[in-house]
Formats: structure tokens, sequence, C-alpha cells
């Protein structure tokens, strides 16, 4: 959960790379933000965004979401990243130089986050064997989460019984 001084700390960064932009925190685009902000770890559809904005702002159109995030998106204020579930879905962008990195269940859809960096040594050979500056890179895992592969495990030992 994020500190009212966090996310008035990441308002304010983020107010200013729009002005640096000729770009205004609209009323729209700040509740955008608090959605953003305030659901930081669940990857949101654009849908999803729509939703929780048009609970502040029940006259926002999804149009508006659509270009607020794309706004965002061109300023590197958010992530705009794909699992494969038909749709695309976001993320604040960190200041640091690499982003976590994503285990994605194919049963369910859960997301979950992990921050472990363990391509450091394939990114110098990159970087030496092809003289090419790796500025970032995404990793995404398949798979079965905890849950799903308990409940198989269970679903296996009924059908034996």
């Amino acid at each position: 959960m994020v500190t009212d001084e966090e996310k008035k700390q990441k308002i304010r960064l983020i107010e200013e790379k729009l002005k640096e932009k000729d770009c205004k925190l609209t009323p729209q685009r700040r509740a955008t933000l608090d959605v953003l902000i305030e659901n930081q770890s669940k990857h949101l559809s654009t849908e999803d965004v729509y939703e929780l904005v048009k609970d502040k702002f029940p006259d926002v159109g999804l149009a508006t979401i659509y270009r607020t995030l794309q706004l965002f998106d061109n300023f590197d204020i958010v992530k705009k990243l794909n699992f494969n579930d038909g749709c695309y879905r976001y993320e604040l962008s960190e200041d640091q130089r690499h982003q976590h990195h994503h285990l994605i269940c194919i049963k369910c859809g859960n997301v979950y986050e992990f921050d472990d960096d363990l391509l450091d040594q394939l990114e110098h050979k990159i970087e030496k064997n092809n003289d090419f500056q790796v500025m970032d890179h995404m990793v995404k895992f398949f798979g079965y989460c905890k849950e799903c592969k308990e409940e198989d495990s269970a679903n296996k030992k009924r059908a034996q019984i």
C-alpha cells in the first residue's frame, strides 16, 4: 500500500513530467493516475481503469481513458504490458534501470511480480559480444500458480478415487 506522502510525491513528479511536455494534469488524468497508484500491483486493463475512474467521474468516457493511458505511455509514466490475454495492461513506470518481471498463470490468468534480476551476466555478454548497449529488458514466465497447481492436484486425486 502506498502512503499518502509517497502518493503526493509520485503525483508531483508526474505533474512535472507532463509540464515539461506542455501538458496539464487534468481532473480526468489525475483520477486515472490515482487509480494506477492505488492499484500498483494489479496490472489493470484500460477497461479496469475506466471502471475505477468512473466511480469518481461518472461522466468520463472510455475514449478519455484510452487517450490518457496512451499519453502516459508516450511520456513513460506507465508501461504498457502484454500478457497474451487479449488486452494491454498498465503499471506505473519505475525510475530504476530494470523493471520487475512477471509470472503469469496460464490457467487463472493471475499475474505475479518478482524482482530477482538474474540476467545481469547475460546483459554484459550481449553488450560485449554484440557491441549493443542494453537499456532494459522484460521477462515473462508462463506456468501454473500455486493455487492452480494445488487445485489440479486435488482434482487428480479425486479422479483416482
